[in-house]
């Protein structure tokens, strides 16, 4: 008997994932809970489990193919539950992937979507998808499809999936060079579903939109379009923090196996702070503001491709070094693709380390449904006037981003006035644990 293994549902928002990787291949023997495939989400990489033990009969979903929740991934043959006719057995599902499918689909306005791979091929080979009708589940068009067309043009066959007209209009036009070629506007869509037409030139590259990458796109334009941001900033002196740091920095390393940064100061001032003034620990809900009891800390940690903003949960509850040893641990994971979804949810408050960078002034877009987004920038020497004398001092900005529906200047100046305040007490009488 053969079973369905579907997309999960790898977080409360999560509503699609791409296959990044196959684990296994058809004819492979697995295990129930054996990983089969990874996952990458707008939240998370993840290995798939499987939920049966038996044997890999089908791949439905292709490498770099972004699927729904809930769609089917793989099959399965049940050790114990085979059937002495697999082929009446499978009759009634393979049928739902045939091409008489997918046309019924299109005929009824559905949208067709493409997997990173199938775009990437059919721009290097020049292949309009719009009039290939697709094999795979709901019509759509997988690696194969192509490869039968690419096949059948090089031996001088035309696939049956590909439309006969586009062919023999093709081929009774002028051959013309390259270079003289009018490069076609591409239909490129945007975060709000509209269309924007740009035209390509010669040698530009265009890059297929990650799971990730998309979601941090509606986000932020999210985030613009339906929060009013205003923004403050003030000077902090830390002067005292860079000299108790380098003094500590080196036993701390060697005691305890990770670097202390400035960063876990700064969340444990900002944790205080937000104590002292809950409102900016809140979201705005249409009707009502709700204010969250629990503090937990976004952090926002930059790889290559992304940035993603784990949390650190109950960040008021933790020390100094509780905070630099929950920072390191979710920068580590991060990096090597391994948060989970709870290391991502939850999150009332954001903390984004610009200075590290070398940002000195920065506006940062808050995390929605946040009311507010917090940004430490780079620490430098300035000359200050203490005294009626010139000093050379440590300074850092802190730039505040918040919610002008839930919250005015009057609550966030205070904030950050306490705020610098309690940066600025740090010296050699603070305590790491």
């Amino acid at each position: 008997m053969a079973e369905n293994v579907n997309m999960p549902q790898l977080g409360e928002s999560v509503t699609e994932g791409t296959v990044s990787k196959w684990l296994v291949t058809v004819g492979d023997t697995v295990k129930k809970y054996d990983p089969i495939c990874e996952v990458t989400t707008d939240k998370v990489n993840a290995d798939v489990p499987s939920s049966f033990s038996g044997t890999i009969t089908e791949i439905i979903a292709e490498e770099g193919e972004t699927i729904p929740v809930g769609a089917l991934m793989c099959k399965i043959a049940i050790e114990a539950e085979e059937s002495p006719m697999p082929s009446t057995v499978e009759s009634s599902p393979v049928s739902l992937h045939t091409g008489g499918t997918a046309e019924m689909k299109q005929e009824h306005g559905a949208k067709q979507r493409y997997s990173p791979s199938v775009l990437k091929m059919a721009q290097e080979h020049n292949l309009d998808l719009t009039k290939i009708t697709g094999t795979g589940m709901d019509g759509r068009i997988t690696r194969r499809d192509l490869l039968k067309i690419v096949d059948g043009k090089r031996t001088g066959k035309v696939a049956d999936t590909f439309n006969m007209k586009v062919e023999t209009q093709a081929a009774s036009l002028p051959r013309v060079n390259e270079e003289n070629l009018a490069v076609p506007k591409q239909k490129v869509s945007t975060p709000d579903s509209s269309a924007v037409s740009v035209r390509l030139n010669h040698g530009d590259q265009v890059i297929p939109l990650t799971a990730v990458r998309k979601t941090i796109a509606n986000r932020m334009v999210q985030s613009k379009h339906e929060t009013p941001h205003a923004w403050l900033m003030m000077e902090c002196d830390v002067t005292g923090l860079v000299h108790y740091r380098s003094k500590v920095k080196d036993d701390f390393k060697e005691k305890e196996g990770f670097t202390l940064t400035y960063l876990p100061f700064f969340i444990k001032s900002a944790v205080e702070t937000l104590k002292e003034f809950p409102k900016l620990n809140s979201q705005w809900a249409d009707d009502k503001i709700i204010v969250r009891k629990g503090i937990h800390l976004s952090v926002a940690v930059a790889t290559e491709e992304a940035l993603y903003v784990p949390v650190i949960k109950d960040a008021d509850q933790k020390s100094i070094f509780g905070l630099a040893k929950a920072v390191d641990e979710l920068a580590k994971k991060t990096r090597e693709g391994k948060l989970t979804p709870h290391d991502m949810t939850g999150g009332t408050f954001t903390v984004n380390n610009t200075g590290s960078f070398g940002s000195v002034l920065s506006a940062p877009i808050i995390n929605h449904p946040q009311a507010a987004i917090l940004t430490m920038e780079a620490i430098v020497k300035r000359p200050v006037v203490i005294d009626n004398m010139i000093a050379i001092r440590d300074t850092m900005n802190i730039c505040l981003s918040f919610d002008h529906r839930v919250l005015d200047g009057l609550v966030c100046g205070k904030f950050l006035k306490s705020l610098k305040k309690k940066i600025e007490s740090y010296g050699y009488n603070t305590t790491l644990y």
